[in-house]
């Protein structure tokens, strides 16, 4: 890989002696970790821990994930290791439970990481503004299985306009990308002194036009995944001097090779570098900020009605297929069953005002006539009643052959009708066993679309 002359020059005027071991790094093979989900992952994992990370490991190299059918179920995510540093935020700080945003969260690495830490009883909203990364994102979250999060899209400014709404927003904010040049060609080749510029300056107005929605003594995780002190140190300073917050120390060892403040003694304030070749992990920078200064008064804007359907009432039936049922509020809209916690309850009116919600809380089931089929997501959630369906165990062949929604014959024992399939125990999703044949219930657009088959079964967890 050449790296361009110019951000070779800047890497020597920001590192000194230490830029040779960097560049050096950027040559080599990336490094490979993945996080597992604690709500379901019973297995282990056979590489080294991350350090900074409970449920992060280190992989011996790249897998073919596609194949694995425990990544599909959402028993672990593939996370780059120095971002799963944010883990450290969240122990740290928040003890208790908190409405959080992930403001830039395509494709989900950080919001899957949150929805793990985050204490009981918080909610979670992840947004994307792009709508085919928000696509994406949602998908990642329906398969994390977390009933309290809330996905949606729009932009930092229609967050703004919810005046002191969240405790916490973590901003992964776009940047030139410098840290990721050894896994991704395209940020080499579309690097450039003018796109650090037009990075540097947007990711100022991301944070100026969501800063309202921050509350009062409120946490902003500032993060990027590049080098220069434009988009890293000078947005900080800028944000302490402009919007009125403070950065905060986090504790970490010393083993775990993080660079501080790259500014020098006479403008010092913590934050978190990840160096390749002196951290074990790409590049990646992180600064947590206490928002100091009292938000300004703001209308939201007239709540639009985006739906028009006629409530239907609920089943029973769909009652019996989640834990403890009574606890969530039930509601019909667009022929699907779904089901709000508490949280996002309380929430959802009034983001429905500003954004466009993609998914809130269980998908329970979708109406198809007047029979209810239960959901993908509901498989995948962590309250799914287990006991409320047949289970038939899949071999790998089968696991994959579902995964590419295509048909399945059950043995002649399986039971008929909705049968829940499981993989090494853990839920895949729903087929409706009719006899001769099961349907696939597995949502089209997350099906594994190559029909090449691996040598052997891809195995991450044991």
């Amino acid at each position: 890989m050449e790296l361009p002359d110019l951000f070779v020059k800047r890497m020597h005027d920001l590192l000194a002696d230490e830029a040779e071991g960097v560049l050096k790094a950027l040559a080599e093979e990336p490094v490979v970790s993945v996080r597992l989900n604690p709500a379901k992952c019973t297995f282990g994992c056979a590489g080294d821990s991350v350090p900074w990370a409970t449920d992060g490991f280190y992989l011996d190299g790249r897998r073919a994930f596609t194949f694995d059918p425990l990544f599909h179920a959402g028993c672990y995510y593939v996370q780059e290791a120095s971002s799963m540093f944010l883990e450290q935020v969240v122990r740290q700080y928040i003890a208790e439970p908190v409405t959080a945003l992930d403001l830039c969260a395509a494709p989900g690495g950080k919001s899957t990481l949150l929805r793990s830490v985050l204490p009981e009883g918080s909610l979670l909203v992840s947004n994307e503004v792009i709508p085919a990364r928000a696509q994406v994102l949602m998908e990642n979250m329906v398969k994390w299985g977390h009933p309290d999060g809330i996905v949606t899209s729009g932009t930092p400014a229609d967050f703004g306009a919810l005046p002191s709404f969240f405790d916490v927003i973590v901003a992964d904010v776009p940047c030139s990308g410098e840290g990721m040049f050894r896994k991704d060609p395209v940020a080499v080749a579309e690097w450039s002194e003018e796109n650090v510029e037009t990075c540097w300056r947007r990711s100022r107005g991301i944070i100026a036009d969501c800063w309202e929605a921050l509350k009062e003594g409120g946490l902003l995780v500032y993060s990027t995944c590049t080098f220069n002190l434009k988009e890293d140190e000078e947005n900080v300073r800028w944000i302490c001097e402009e919007l009125g917050a403070e950065a905060l120390p986090l504790e970490s060892l010393p083993e775990w090779g993080i660079t501080g403040n790259l500014l020098g003694q006479t403008d010092f304030f913590p934050v978190y570098r990840f160096l390749p070749g002196r951290t074990r992990g790409e590049g990646f920078f992180l600064a947590v900020l206490r928002k100091l200064s009292v938000p300004k008064a703001s209308m939201p804007k007239k709540q639009k009605n985006r739906s028009n359907s006629k409530a239907q009432p609920i089943p029973q039936e769909c009652k019996n297929w989640l834990c403890d049922a009574a606890s969530y509020e039930w509601k019909s809209e667009k022929n699907t069953i779904v089901a709000l916690s508490e949280r996002c309850v309380a929430a959802f009116p009034a983001l429905a005002q500003q954004v466009k919600i993609l998914y809130a809380g269980v998908a329970v089931s979708e109406w198809k006539g007047r029979d209810v089929v239960p959901t993908t997501s509901l498989a995948l959630s962590n309250v799914l009643c287990r006991e409320a369906f047949p289970i038939v165990e899949v071999s790998y062949s089968e696991a994959l052959a579902y995964l590419r929604k295509e048909a399945l014959t059950l043995s002649s024992d399986a039971p008929r009708g909705y049968v829940l399939l499981t993989f090494r125990g853990v839920p895949l999703g729903f087929v409706k066993n009719v006899g001769n044949r099961a349907n696939n219930l597995y949502p089209s657009e997350w099906r594994i679309r190559t029909t090449h088959l691996p040598e052997s079964e891809v195995r991450v967890l044991y």
